[in-house]
């Protein structure tokens, strides 16, 4: 650090800032838009960062603006642009930002940024959001773009609500309402932490087709995403868990604006390993179009034996770790509780994700406080 170009005044000034903020108002969210490398923006000032809640995920935002912006046809071409942010999506607690940043200055709105006719435009869209969703980080989508407005965003006018009653725009409404709601229902998608996210395959250039896994401790979902008007059948996903999978969230259905293409609510498992995982399925792949799906019923793991079993009461857990100076929201000690990590480094990692802290000793301590023992079969 020292012998560079940094400002130590303020970087120490970013560090008392965030300090004092959380001391008086330990819910508040402190976030930075910050587009260098400088490491620990998001980390706790006593583990040597500057300790804001989450980072704008920048790089996030220009790859996979830049990807959509694409052709279709010219895609397979780019599809590093989509897979990229993955190798640092956990550096950091980021938040996925599309902002006013991209629909100001020339840019365009969004709606304007995707390639096509106004079918195809709103059906990128709808996969854009899709992957938003799907993709760790917490969200941010600025006004107007929930609708898809045609025009770029200025502060000399209102926005274009009179879009929001033509069929494509409210079915663009509706299908990001119902992708929230999903999310707020599934607590795969709200652990930000490498243990809730696993590519499935991502190097199927070819077709510019990608899947990957969101997970919590008793939670899967399977993403598909098809980046191409070309619909795609029998097109087989390696999955690990056998059984029927439903088919929770599809956006090119006709009530968002799509041509209602997709696998009739379910699909059964084939015994046959892939992409290697155990099982596999074969699915109808919409076009522009992103199937969301889960195994039906209770997902239940054994613990192994080194393992500990426990449960957590959440405003509990979120009292033991504000006595020993950490942070976390009562939002989040409901995530956390929900996951019942395993192990106190399982349980820091958990805190951490939601964007609250927590010490190594603390960690130990509420672990002991809260955990009961209770070791895994062998």
């Amino acid at each position: 650090m020292f012998g560079g170009r940094e400002n130590l005044e303020a970087i120490d000034l970013l560090k008392e800032v965030n300090e004092a903020v959380y001391n008086v108002f330990p819910e508040s969210m402190m976030i930075a838009e910050e587009s260098t490398a400088w490491p620990g923006v998001s980390k706790p000032t006593y583990e040597g960062g500057l300790g804001f809640l989450y980072k704008w995920n920048m790089g996030w935002m220009h790859d996979t603006l830049e990807y959509m912006a694409h052709d279709p046809v010219h895609r397979r071409y780019h599809q590093n642009d989509f897979t990229f942010p993955l190798i640092y999506a956990f550096s950091e607690h980021y938040m996925l930002p599309l902002s006013h940043d991209e629909v100001v200055h020339g840019k365009g709105s969004l709606w304007q940024r995707m390639p096509g006719d106004d079918w195809q435009k709103a059906a990128n869209l709808r996969l854009l959001y899709g992957h938003m969703l799907g993709h760790p980080g917490k969200k941010l989508l600025f006004m107007g773009q929930e609708f898809g407005q045609v025009g770029e965003w200025s502060h000399d006018h209102g926005l274009e609500w009179s879009l929001a009653e033509s069929p494509l725009h409210t079915g663009l409404m509706r299908w990001l309402a119902d992708a929230l709601w999903f999310y707020r229902k599934h607590p795969a998608l709200w652990n930000d932490a490498p243990s809730g996210f696993a590519w499935v395959d991502f190097s199927d250039s070819e077709q510019s087709v990608a899947s990957y896994l969101r997970r919590s401790e008793e939670h899967i979902l399977l993403f598909v995403f098809n980046m191409t008007p070309i619909p795609r059948t029998d097109y087989r996903v390696g999955v690990p868990v056998s059984g029927r999978w439903l088919e929770q969230l599809n956006s090119d259905a006709e009530v968002y604006g799509g041509s209602g293409m997709g696998n009739l609510g379910s699909v059964e498992v084939d015994e046959i390993p892939h992409h290697s995982r155990p099982y596999s399925i074969s699915l109808t792949l919409p076009p522009l179009a992103v199937l969301v799906l889960e195994p039906q019923g209770p997902i239940t793991t054994k613990p192994a034996r080194n393992e500990i079993e426990t449960t957590f009461d959440a405003e509990a857990l979120r009292a033991l770790i504000m006595k020993r100076s950490g942070r976390l929201s009562r939002a989040a000690a409901v995530v956390v509780a929900d996951q019942a990590p395993k192990s106190p480094e399982a349980l820091r990692e958990a805190v951490r994700a939601q964007g609250g802290r927590i010490s190594k000793k603390g960690a130990e301590a509420v672990f002991v406080r809260l955990g009961r023992s209770k070791l895994g079969e062998p």
